[in-house]
């Protein structure tokens, strides 16, 4: 799947995209999702009530 991905990019771009870039990119882009979900979870209802 990562491999059709590459080489889709490949094509709509004209460069060359490397595999191992593309799973580096997902899973730091994973990471980040993963902390912000769990820091919405933890500050998110101190937020609310701050706000009212």
């Amino acid at each position: 799947m990562i491999a059709a991905l590459a080489r889709a990019i490949s094509r709509a771009t004209g460069t060359n995209v490397d595999i191992e870039t593309l799973k580096i990119l997902a899973i730091f882009s994973g990471a980040g999702l993963l902390v912000s979900l769990v820091a919405a979870m933890i500050y998110g209802q101190a937020f609310n009530v701050a706000l009212f």
